[in-house]
């Protein structure tokens, strides 16, 4: 894994942290957080392409 998505990821579970109070639904609202910040992260760095992955999505 590359810096700048490792980066996307702590961040998100930097947002996730602040923005949770605990229990089972903080826990998966880190969980998804943290997939965003990776999934921005490697965008980011060009190793994947969402737009890509979204627009196929839309056809099908």
């Amino acid at each position: 894994m590359s810096k700048t998505a490792m980066i996307g990821l702590l961040t998100g579970l930097l947002l996730a942290l602040a923005a949770t109070t605990g229990g089972f639904g903080g826990f998966v609202l880190a969980v998804v957080l943290g997939a965003v910040g990776l999934l921005v992260g490697l965008q980011a760095d060009g190793t994947i392409d969402v737009r890509a992955i979204v627009r196929n999505r839309n056809r099908g």
